[in-house]
Order: structure tokens, then C-alpha cells, then sequence
């Protein structure tokens, strides 16, 4: 197969930073036990070592002499024998001991990296998932994760076991003959120079591999979302097109990673053979013509001492490429972990309050009143009452800082008020509320939340103050009363069914057999889609915000549920802040200022009799003569 042509930062070496921070894992938890590995590992390298090495003693202290007596007593053979047993099995003991450790390590590291992803993966902001597609995301815990623990359980102890052998096999040749220990040296020098070769190849192509593999996840998990739309607009052959497209990606470079790793291991076993044979050939020539002093047992100990040195070489070997991969892994582990957070530099928060002789005084009990603490240069703070009013002072902005979706946008709402907004689609309706919730930060002009700046309130409870039932309602793992729940997780059990009634749900879900105790699982799909928003619509109430955002939420269902579903918004947004954004204009008929968007810009504010009467863009609307898209 011919390779592409690969990008420069193809293949792009691992940081030795990548390394040091793996093993700051095992350093913070796990010291202890990966320095018993350690000891182990030399133990079991050093008894396999010694156990060649008792061979000289075995054949020409016991064996040979043995040979040349008439009766011969083996009593001190069979000793020898036990000692050389002994040594094996103290070998083999250290052997199962580091295993067990380290299969404790490599899962432990494993369990704080994924904690430690995920902790961080919920301080980044929108824009990030907005940006990444969620299966290369996932792909961080699945394949990147495996390629650690490969790394961490197998083959880490494998290359300290190999290291550690090597270097006491060499040493123990050297006692042994050292003219043969030099050939052994020039013959390891050109094993070397093929597996950097090799090795080095296939590494590259592991390395790209890891990334690959993220890509195909986020276009499975993609496809596997949008199988409806697929399937609908009959897009099955084209995105088989683009899938065979990353996939024979990823196979060419499977394909070639492993390539090179698979015939790396025949050229170093008949490197190995060769070396062997070429060791008895030039040890006996050595001995004939009296270069060196070799006995049986010696030739014996120094063979079996080549192979303890070169089989270590050839696991060496194989472990290349594992370490490659793992290391990969962990460098895109460690992409993800440096990813900034989002930046919250708000100093005002929210505070539960009570009032006291005209007073406002915070307190920790439920009061059902709020206020924003704000600092004060007169004083250490002062408290403003949490009540609602929103204002945009000419706010202009930009997804990608070139591009401005939003231009000058004035507007407000006042507590109590309902404000919709109506425009077609990328007119930018859902901007705003995002912005309301500082999912992004505006790029020029100002967003006022009871006159305070938002980007001087802290964006925890920034949110805390505002709920959003969406179109796509969002459901998890869980009983229908932990659903609702996770909107205020200490709320009882008569403040989940006040929510439920509130939103027009508790009908239903004393319908189902197991009431609030209903396990809903895949995104609730046991349920309709009115039902799943009627939920999500109690969770909102439960959250009990002064401001309500409503994004389409009637939008994806029938008419006779809408009115349903509508009612329960109603209940919903009494004595709130409310913004709607809306398809179907009966919905916002009740609302205090209609506001028509398009292309970014306000066209068109007011009731909806005024907007009627004007007979300009909402009417059209309205009336039909243009639909909204």
C-alpha cells in the first residue's frame, strides 16, 4: 500500500513533560507500591540471572566430576539441584507478587486519570463541545484510557524486568568469558540499530492511530444520533462515503503501524538463533586454539546467559510500540486535562437573605427571597434585590471574533415581564439567551442583571438565578423523581410533586406504574415527547429561578399536547422574567414586547395587536404570508 503523503507534525514525538506527569500519578498515591514492583522485578531478573549462572557451578562442581567416579554419590547433586529450584521459585514468587501490585497501580492510576478528566471536563465551557464532536470526547476515556492501562499493567513492568535482566545477564557474561561478551556486544549493536529502525516507524504511526481512532468514534457517534435525519432525507450511501473515508484512514494507519511491528519480532527471534549459533561456533573455536579457558560448564552458562540476554532484548522490543501508544494516549489525555476552564472572575454572588427593620440581612435558611452580594468600597459589600430586570445596552458579537451574528442589540425586561422573540433561524434568537447565561461573552456593548454587570456576577450563580427548558429535553439514568430532583438535590419529596403539578405532570406520572419511581433510561425514551417536557418543564419549577428562558420548547410536539404543555409554561412563568423563543406565534400573543430578528438585528419591537397594525415583518408572519424557517 502506497502511503499519503503525511502532514509535518505527523508522528510528532511524545514530551518528556508526558512521562514525568504519567508517573506523577504513581508518585502522589502509589510510591510505595510501585517501589515493592520495582524491587520485586529486580528480584525475579536477578534470580533468572543466578539461575544461568548455577549452571557452571552445576556441571563442573557436580556433573563432570560425578562422570569420572565408579560410584558415583549424587547427595550433593540433589542439593544442588534443590538450592538451583529454590532460586527459580523465589524468582517466580516475585514474578506473581509484582503482578498482583501492579494490576492494583496501573487500575488506580487509571481511576484518579478519569476522575481527574471528568472534574475537569465539567469546568470547560460550551464553546468546547460545540467544538469538539462528543465521540472524539469519549474516546478519552475509552481508547485512550485502555492504551494506559496496556501501558501501566503490562508493559512498563515488562521493559523493567527486560532492562533489569539485560544489564545483570551482560554483567554476569563478563564474569563468565569476556571475549565472547564482546562479540555479544558488537552482535547487540547491529539488533539495536534494526529495532530503532523498525520501532521507530511504527511508532509513528501508533501515535497517529490514537488520533484516528478519535475521529471515526465522533462520526459513529454522530451518525448514530442522526439516524432519523439519515434515514429520512435517504443519506445512507454518502455518509457510508465519508465514514469509508476515515475509516480507510485509520486502517492505513493501523495497517502500516502494525506492519512494521509485526515483522519486527521474526528479524529479532533469527537475530536471536543466529546469535546463538554463532556464539558455540566462535566459543569453540576460542577453546581450540587456547584463547580462552572455556569449560562445559562455562559454554553451557555463557549460552544460556544469550539467551536470557537477547529474549529480554526481543520483549524490549515489543514493548515499543505498546509504550508508544500509551504514551500517545496519555499526551491527548493530558491535551484534554490542559484545555482552560472557563474563566469565572465574577466577585458578586447570590445569597439567600431575609429583611429585618428595613434591613436586608443574609441568612441560611430557606426564606425564599435572594439578593446579589455586591462589593463596595464604602463598604465591604452591599445586597441588591434579586428581582429580575434584564437590559442589553448595544450588544454586538461574534462566535469566531470575524463574524458578528449579533449587531447593536438594545432591548429589556423588566420583572414580571415576557419578552418573545421571533425570527428565522440564525436570526439570532438562541444567541441571546446564551449570552443571558454567559455560555459566551459579548464582544462589545453591555448585559445588565438588576443593574449589575453580568460579567461581574459569578457565572454559578449567574445560572443559579435562571432556567431554560429547551427543545431537546435532556434525561438521565435515574427514577422520574431524580429527574426533576436535579434541579435542587436537597428538595423534598411534596416540593418534587409541587413542581410535577405545577408543569401539568403529575397526572401522568401517577399514571405509570411505578409513579415518581420510575426508572426512565436512553434519554427517557419510555416516555413521549410531551411527557419528557412536561419533566423537564417541572425541573425548571423546581429550580424556582426569578428569570425562565424558553427556548422552542413546544416546538417538536403535537397540538393537542402543546396546549398541555402550555399550560404548564404558564404556571410556570407567573411573577418571572420570561424569554421565548417561538415557531408558533399563538404562543406569544400574551407576551409584553414582541421582538422580530433577522440577520442579527432587531426589525421589529411591540405588542403583538401594535405589530399586527404595523402590517410589516410580524404580521407577514402571523398572517402566513411568510413562514418562519
Amino acid at each position: 500500500m502506497k502511503n499519503k503523503k503525511m502532514p509535518k507534525n505527523f508522528g510528532k514525538k511524545i514530551s518528556k513533560g508526558t512521562i514525568k506527569r504519567l508517573f506523577g500519578y504513581i508518585k502522589r498515591k502509589y510510591l510505595k507500591q510501585f517501589i515493592a514492583v520495582f524491587v520485586c522485578i529486580i528480584v525475579s531478573a536477578l534470580a533468572n540471572v543466578y539461575g544461568s549462572m548455577f549452571l557452571k557451578t552445576l556441571i563442573d562442581d557436580y556433573i563432570s566430576p560425578l562422570l569420572l567416579e565408579e560410584n558415583p554419590v549424587f547427595t550433593g547433586l540433589l542439593k544442588a539441584i534443590t538450592t538451583m529450584g529454590m532460586i527459580y521459585a523465589v524468582g517466580i514468587l516475585a514474578s506473581y507478587l509484582y503482578n498482583r501490585i501492579m494490576a492494583v497501580v496501573s487500575q488506580g492510576v487509571l481511576k484518579d486519570v478519569r476522575d481527574e478528566m471528568f472534574s475537569k471536563m465539567e469546568t470547560f465551557p460550551i464553546e468546547y463541545f460545540d467544538t469538539n464532536t462528543h465521540g472524539d470526547i469519549m474516546s478519552h476515556y475509552t481508547n485512550d484510557a485502555d492504551t494506559l492501562r496496556e501501558m501501566f499493567g503490562r508493559s512498563l513492568p515488562q521493559t523493567i524486568q527486560s532492562l533489569t535482566t539485560i544489564i545483570g545477564a551482560f554483567v554476569a557474561m563478563l564474569i563468565v568469558n569476556v571475549p565472547l561478551t564482546i562479540f555479544i556486544v558488537v552482535f547487540l549493536t547491529l539488533m539495536i540499530r534494526v529495532t530503532k529502525s523498525v520501532a521507530g516507524k511504527s511508532s509513528k504511526f501508533f501515535i497517529k492511530q490514537q488520533e484516528s481512532l478519535g475521529e471515526v468514534n465522533g462520526y459513529v457517534e454522530e451518525m448514530i444520533n442522526g439516524q432519523k435525519v439519515i434515514k429520512v432525507f435517504c443519506h445512507e450511501e454518502e455518509s457510508e462515503r465519508e465514514f469509508d473515508k476515515i475509516n480507510d484512514e485509520l486502517f492505513e494507519h493501523m495497517y502500516t503501524a502494525n506492519k512494521y511491528a509485526n515483522i519486527l519480532m521474526p528479524i529479532m527471534n533469527n537475530m536471536g538463533n543466529i546469535e546463538y549459533v554463532l556464539v558455540a561456533i566462535v566459543g569453540g573455536l576460542l577453546a581450540a586454539n587456547g584463547f580462552t579457558s572455556l569449560t562445559a560448564g562455562s559454554m553451557v552458562t555463557f549460552l544460556s546467559l544469550t539467551k536470557t540476554f537477547t529474549q529480554p532484548m526481543m520483549r524490549l522490543a515489543q514493548q515499543v510500540n505498546t509504550i508508544a501508544m500509551g504514551l500517545a494516549g496519555a499526551d491527548r489525555i493530558f491535551k484534554l486535562l490542559d484545555t482552560p476552564s472557563e474563566e469565572n472572575e465574577g466577585k458578586v454572588t447570590l445569597v439567600r437573605v431575609e429583611e429585618s427593620d428595613d434591613y436586608i440581612v443574609e441568612t441560611k435558611q430557606n426564606t425564599g427571597k435572594w439578593a446579589w452580594k455586591v462589593p463596595d468600597e464604602l463598604h465591604d459589600y452591599k445586597y441588591v434585590d434579586l428581582r429580575g430586570y434584564i437590559q442589553l445596552n448595544n450588544v454586538t458579537f461574534s462566535y469566531d471574533g470575524k463574524n458578528d451574528v449579533l449587531h447593536d442589540i438594545t432591548l429589556y425586561a423588566k420583572p414580571g415581564q415576557k419578552i418573545a422573540f421571533v425570527g428565522a433561524t440564525g436570526a439570532g434568537k438562541t444567541t441571546i439567551t446564551n449570552l443571558i447565561n454567559r455560555f459566551y461573552d459579548i464582544k462589545e456593548g453591555e448585559i445588565l442583571y438588576d443593574g449589575i454587570n453580568i460579567k461581574d456576577i459569578n457565572k454559578y450563580d449567574l445560572r443559579m438565578s435562571l432556567g431554560m427548558v429547551l427543545q431537546d429535553t435532556n434525561l438521565f439514568t435515574g427514577t422520574i423523581k431524580d429527574n426533576i430532583k436535579y434541579a435542587k438535590q436537597d428538595a423534598t419529596d411534596e416540593e418534587v410533586i409541587n413542581a410535577a403539578k405545577i408543569a401539568n405532570a403529575d397526572e401522568f406520572i401517577n399514571l405509570l406504574p411505578d409513579g415518581y419511581d420510575t426508572m426512565l433510561t436512553n434519554n427517557g425514551a419510555n416516555l413521549s415527547q410531551g411527557q419528557r417536557q412536561l419533566l423537564s418543564i417541572a425541573r425548571a419549577a423546581l429550580a424556582d429561578p426569578p428569570v425562565m428562558i424558553l427556548d422552542e420548547a413546544t416546538s417538536s410536539i403535537d397540538t393537542r399536547t402543546e396546549r398541555i404543555v402550555q399550560d404548564g409554561m404558564d404556571n410556570l412563568m407567573k411573577g418571572r422574567t420570561v424569554f421565548v423563543i417561538a415557531h408558533r406565534l399563538s404562543t406569544v400573543r400574551n407576551s409584553k414586547a414582541i421582538i422580530v430578528l433577522e440577520h442579527g438585528r432587531i426589525i421589529e419591537r411591540g405588542e403583538h395587536d401594535a405589530l399586527i397594525a404595523e402590517k410589516g415583518q410580524y404580521y407577514q408572519l402571523y398572517t402566513g404570508a411568510f413562514e418562519l424557517e
